[in-house]
């Protein structure tokens, strides 16, 4: 039979430990469970990794952030809001209203020619606009609806007002000071796409400005990214848009 003595020679981590006091009574030590740190590390990784792709494709089908780059939609938006544009808002059919303010992808109508880009640096940034991390595409644009399909808007009636089809709208949202538009115009949406304005009318690029371009500053329907229903940033303007979420 073997000796404790030949057992602790052959396997050193079998060896009992001799508890001093207890006479010839020995403890074994268990052995410890191999790579328990290795194990952690790649629980964390995987958990991070379902997380990022859980974000990624409610950013892209539900809920995206986006970051307000610039005054034009000032007072509703503010530089440096983060908005949350509802991608679901118009997939029952329903198209984008009059009052609805969205964001929008302007190729083809605001931007004739989008802007040439290194692919690998256009997916990081990308990625990185989803999660509202950076700023929008350069293509990406938030106004609001002043005129659907069919709509004659015209500017301006004798006090000031935009027509639409012949009755004067009340735009309690544009800029304090701002006149409804300096542009004179007269046009007739065509069906499938949408007139745009900013509410700080004064510092907003938007339909009037692509008048004699192609398209005539219409945007189409389909580059609608979604509507911007929620303020999620900065904490003391939290809340919903006035009017969003209606039809």
């Amino acid at each position: 039979m073997d000796t404790e003595a030949e057992l602790s020679e052959r396997d050193p981590s079998s060896a009992p430990t001799t508890v001093p006091g207890e006479g010839s009574r020995s403890l074994r030590i268990p052995d410890r469970p191999d790579g328990p740190t290795n194990w952690t590390w790649r629980r964390t990784a995987l958990l991070g990794a379902v997380c990022a792709v859980f974000v990624l494709l409610l950013s892209n089908y539900v809920v995206q952030p986006y970051q307000i780059p610039s005054g034009s939609m000032e007072p509703t938006l503010e530089v440096g809001d983060r908005v949350l544009v509802n991608k679901l808002a118009y997939r029952s059919g329903s198209g984008p209203h009059r009052g609805d303010v969205v964001v929008f992808d302007g190729t083809g109508s605001f931007v004739q020619e989008p802007p040439e880009e290194n692919p690998v640096a256009a997916l990081v940034h990308s990625a990185a606009a989803s999660l509202g991390l950076a700023g929008p595409e350069e293509t990406d644009y938030v106004k609001r609806v002043v005129g659907v399909g069919g709509d004659r808007v015209v500017c301006c009636d004798r006090k000031g007002r935009i027509e639409v089809n012949g009755r004067p709208v009340t735009e309690d949202y544009l800029y304090p000071g701002d006149a409804a538009s300096r542009v004179r115009f007269d046009i007739v949406v065509p069906d499938g796409t949408l007139w745009m304005m900013g509410d700080h009318r004064s510092n907003s690029r938007d339909s009037r400005d692509h008048l004699g371009e192609p398209g005539g500053g219409m945007v189409p329907v389909d580059r609608v990214i979604g509507r911007v229903d929620w303020i999620g940033w900065p904490p003391g303007r939290l809340g919903s848009l006035p009017g969003a979420g209606h039809g």
